[in-house]
């Protein structure tokens, strides 16, 4: 049978992840892997989940562990995640709070509940490749989103009208961003806002990383900020997407949405065709690990990740040749390099795994039209410091001989 004539026009949007290809280098014991921006398993809490799946399966809980449940997710899981988001500034109920197969199954919602076919999604440039991914099935046309009001609202709309589109959204990670570790400010945030009021469009706040900041003051969410202005929750624009996969355990699949209640019904009625609910045992178990020791995992996470982070940065000062550049992250799992012109990242990829064995991530991946090849996304978060510095060191001579 000929496949291809009965594949939906979607799926020609769909690609795999470079990410996803490169993680299979992890197998290869002598690669030294900046690429995977995944957490150390060695920081999971992984005492604390046997104990809380032991839990789960004895007494009045098992019963429920093992049981089909409401697809809006485990209410005390929900209600714990309420009392956080209004230590952010967010006061809301569980009625605001959806569970989700990670917050990548809620960027896969959001793109099926405000994307038709070539309607404009406004994006940073770059962006994470799994937002990309999580739209493109829904055939949208990108823009580049300027956060700092450098563009107006009319400047948006005419391009897009160009292309017969509607802008329907601006997504964007505002904290230590995947992949450059960026972080907007608090004015940047409210022109964001500002400018969503004027396209009348909904904001995406990709909050994956939000609890891992090691430097500076905290900056209140978008969600927070548009609360200030709208004073509740159910009158604002913002959807913010939340997730355990950073702090606590990336493979059990727990992440939330944070919204307006006429937003969660509609990604509940999403949910319940999709997969009924996400599983039920691991929204116990995260419930339980995340109530008794939620804070205490944090701070070991900050500990290590920090102290990778100023490994590296101060490995590129001393190994970088002239013309490379790189942000300097306050939180999260990455640094951005900027390389000179002439240089492509997938290329040196290549030579890379050949000659000097250090993996990476190709910037190109993380543009909605594949451009910017000068440029790489390394991650911090699994090498230790020794590692970090030879990795750092026999990149600086690939790069010196490009």
């Amino acid at each position: 049978m000929d496949w291809e004539k009965v594949f939906a026009t979607r799926s020609s949007r769909m690609k795999a992840s470079e990410i996803r290809e490169l993680l299979k280098l992890l197998d290869q014991p002598d690669i030294i892997s900046f690429a995977g921006g995944i957490p150390d398993p060695a920081l999971f809490p992984t005492q604390e989940f046997q104990q809380a799946f032991a839990n789960t399966l004895t007494g009045d809980k098992q019963t429920t562990a093992l049981q089909y449940s409401v697809s809006e997710g485990y209410v005390p899981l929900r209600q714990w995640i309420a009392k956080q988001m209004e230590g952010l500034g967010i006061p809301c109920s569980i009625e605001n709070i959806l569970i989700t197969s990670g917050s990548q199954q809620a960027l896969d919602y959001l793109g099926k509940l405000l994307l038709s076919p070539n309607d404009t999604a406004l994006v940073t440039w770059p962006t994470y490749m799994g937002a990309l991914g999580a739209f493109n099935a829904y055939e949208p046309n990108y823009d580049r989103l300027i956060a700092n009001g450098n563009r107006s609202a009319k400047e948006y709309q005419e391009t897009a009208a160009e292309k017969n589109s509607e802008v329907k959204f601006a997504y964007m990670s505002v904290d230590f961003a995947n992949p450059t570790g960026e972080t907007l400010d608090r004015a940047g945030r409210e022109k964001l806002l500002d400018l969503a009021e004027e396209l009348d469009i909904p904001v995406i706040e990709d909050a994956a990383y939000q609890s891992l900041r090691y430097d500076g003051e905290a900056i209140p969410p978008i969600l927070a900020l548009d609360i200030q202005r709208k004073g509740h929750i159910d009158e604002t624009r913002t959807l913010y997407c939340g997730s355990f996969s950073k702090t606590l355990a990336p493979g059990l699949r727990v992440g939330w949405v944070c919204a307006a209640q006429s937003v969660i019904s509609k990604l509940v009625l999403m949910k319940q065709a999709a997969d009924l609910h996400s599983s039920t045992i691991n929204q116990i178990a995260i419930h339980e690990v995340a109530s008794k020791g939620f804070d205490k995992q944090v701070a070991k996470i900050f500990t290590a990740y920090s102290t990778r982070r100023d490994c590296m940065l101060a490995a590129l000062e001393e190994h970088m040749p002239e013309g490379v550049s790189w942000t300097k992250p306050e939180g999260g799992m990455f640094i951005w390099l900027t390389l000179p012109k002439h240089l492509d990242g997938a290329e040196l990829l290549a030579k890379s795994i050949e000659n000097q064995r250090v993996a990476f991530v190709p910037g190109h991946a993380f543009y909605a039209d594949g451009s910017n090849r000068n440029t790489m996304r390394l991650s911090f978060s699994q090498a230790n410091e020794e590692t970090i510095h030879e990795g750092i060191r026999r990149l600086g001579l690939l790069l010196k001989s490009a």
